[in-house]
């Protein structure tokens, strides 16, 4: 038996990823998000799973969590970091408040939700942790602020994780999707692009590009894999993409 715990997983990537997962032989399925009516459709299309509907920006969400997986399960194998909204606006139109609360939801969670499964995912070891950034997370682009902020903090701090806990048998890797069709962000415009509507990805791929990064054990992995390319260059030459497009595109 494999125990999954996937965040976020009632739409979008979250979901398309606790299903995917969910055809892993032996997998388990542990489901975390607010709406408890979206988790139950996700569990139905798993063929069963179990259902926690939580807030994780209550800082007290997180010790549940645990405790749940702890007395249901006693272990964790995998654990997804998925749970996130995109927060657009330019920072003079929207202020700090608004990066605080893109920090809360999107980087803040995830280190609470961490710290309470840590000890339980190095006693199941060895066991893996992929978060589900974004290429915002290494390209900040004009009226992405807030979310850059979120994904750059979270990318970080699992590349430190990365190195930290490899040798204690905990694997934490990175899935960076860029434009990905999902609930939230239907990119109306560039899919009307005959130009630009190949760079927009669905939510199944990323959901195979975390299931091969469980697989594998990645430490990176862009989707589509060509996004590598413009976040290398960004490094290489700082400055390059001062031109862009905003990351999200409604």
């Amino acid at each position: 038996m494999s125990v999954v715990l996937v965040t976020g997983a009632s739409s979008g990537i979250g979901a398309a990823t606790a299903v995917r997962l969910g055809r892993e032989p032996g997998a388990r399925l542990v489901l975390v998000a607010r709406r408890a009516d979206r988790l139950a459709e996700t569990a139905a299309r798993i063929g069963g799973a179990r259902v926690l509907a939580e807030d994780l920006t209550d800082p007290t969400a997180a010790r549940r969590v645990a405790d749940r997986v702890e007395e249901e399960f006693g272990r964790l194998d995998v654990l997804v970091h998925n749970a996130g909204a995109h927060f657009g606006g330019t920072f003079a139109e929207t202020g700090s408040g608004h990066v605080r609360r893109a920090l809360d939801l999107g980087f803040e969670a995830h280190v609470r939700l961490t710290e309470e499964l840590l000890p339980l995912l190095r006693r199941s070891r060895p066991s893996v942790v992929v978060v589900v950034s974004s290429v915002a997370g290494r390209i900040g682009l004009a009226g992405s602020g807030a979310y850059s902020a979120a994904k750059f903090a979270l990318s970080g701090w699992t590349e430190a994780l990365h190195a930290e806990e490899r040798p204690r048998g905990v694997h934490f890797g990175l899935v960076l999707p860029g434009y990905a069709r999902t609930e939230g962000f239907r990119h109306r415009a560039r899919r009307a692009s005959p130009l630009r509507r190949w760079t927009v990805t669905t939510d199944t791929a990323v959901a195979e590009a975390v299931a091969r990064s469980v697989r594998r054990r990645t430490a990176e992995r862009y989707v589509p894999r060509w996004w590598r390319l413009p976040a290398a260059g960004r490094r290489v030459v700082p400055g390059l993409h001062a031109a862009a497009r905003p990351a999200i595109e409604e």
